[in-house]
């Protein structure tokens, strides 16, 4: 037997066990070819990087922490290396603001995200395995028309967008936020690719055999399978709509999303900095808490999509 022939099968069992481990939600653990662990090199990048990573959201609790005059004398540094009093002192301003209600903003933008995230995984999951395991007239070009709209400036249909938006009577509703967001071409191509390596073709003909319907073989084999990518599309569609801001700031009036929160924060002739950080901390500190929870899936995820058998 050539040593080829066993660096193959090696190989691609090491793929199926990788898969296997990523379909349950388990970290796939990657070795060096030769089995020895990361040299300090390695874990000095990764430290590097974790730290340039979570400074922004660092420096603006530290800014938070500082008055205005503090931050306006700590000219290339930051004011204070260690949080304050007033950091807290700021979080109640911000809680209090008369501005705006900041608990019903925060809802809207948990409502919102989690529609969107919701709706872009079932319809991208359904799309993508409607493209990788249905055969039908104009399949490839429809495929291809998709994913040419990322290429697209979203932007250039701010107009019409809001156009149909008004028509509907949706402006500062909800629904102008989660309708035009239900599904993205980015989620059908990420869920296409998937399935058309997670999913063998035989396992939906057998269910087809059995008397399955075309959405049970979806809703009970295809979905199961796509988990891991659904996941990551998941947050990172979470992500995106947490932090939109220039949709929002067009069809919203009163009633703000988080990142709508921020500006409102501005004075019209003064500025308390240290308040304006303190906001920006309490806007982006909800999506750390969720890669936290969910960064075993993200990972599960992306290595699952990044193996090949």
């Amino acid at each position: 037997m050539s040593t080829g022939f066993i660096e193959n099968r090696a190989g691609r069992s090491a793929a199926k066990y990788a898969r296997r481990r990523a379909a349950r939600g388990k970290p796939v653990v990657a070795h060096s070819p030769s089995g020895r662990r990361p040299g300090p090199v390695t874990y000095v990048v990764l430290t590097i990087v974790f730290v340039i990573s979570v400074f922004p959201l660092y420096a603006s609790a530290m800014y938070g922490s500082s008055t205005t005059q503090e931050i306006a004398r700590a000219v290339g540094r930051l004011p204070t290396w260690l949080p304050t009093m007033r950091l807290l002192e700021n979080f109640g301003a911000v809680f209090s603001a008369s501005q705006f209600n900041f608990w019903m903003a925060f809802l809207n933008s948990v409502l919102v995200a989690i529609s969107v995230s919701a709706s872009t995984v079932f319809f991208s999951a359904l799309a993508g395995f409607s493209f990788s395991k249905l055969t039908f007239r104009g399949r490839q070009a429809l495929y291809v028309t998709v994913i040419a709209t990322m290429a697209i400036p979203a932007q250039i249909g701010t107009i019409p967008m809001f156009v149909m938006m008004n028509d509907f009577g949706w402006i500062d509703s909800l629904l102008a936020l989660t309708v035009p967001g239900l599904v993205g071409a980015f989620g059908v191509f990420w869920m296409t690719q998937y399935l058309q390596e997670a999913l063998p073709f035989e396992l939906v003909e057998a269910a087809r055999v059995d008397g399955a319907s075309m959405f049970r073989t979806f809703w009970s084999i295809a979905l199961p399978a796509a988990r891991p990518a659904a996941a990551t599309l998941a947050l990172f569609t979470f992500v995106g709509s947490w932090n939109s801001f220039f949709w929002p700031s067009v069809v919203m009036r009163s009633q703000l999303t988080m990142p709508l929160v921020v500006p409102q924060l501005q004075g019209a002739f003064t500025t308390d900095t240290g308040l304006v950080m303190s906001g920006v901390f309490l806007v982006a500190a909800p999506l750390l808490i969720v890669f936290v929870f969910a960064g075993k899936q993200l990972v599960a995820g992306v290595m699952a999509g990044a193996v090949k058998g």
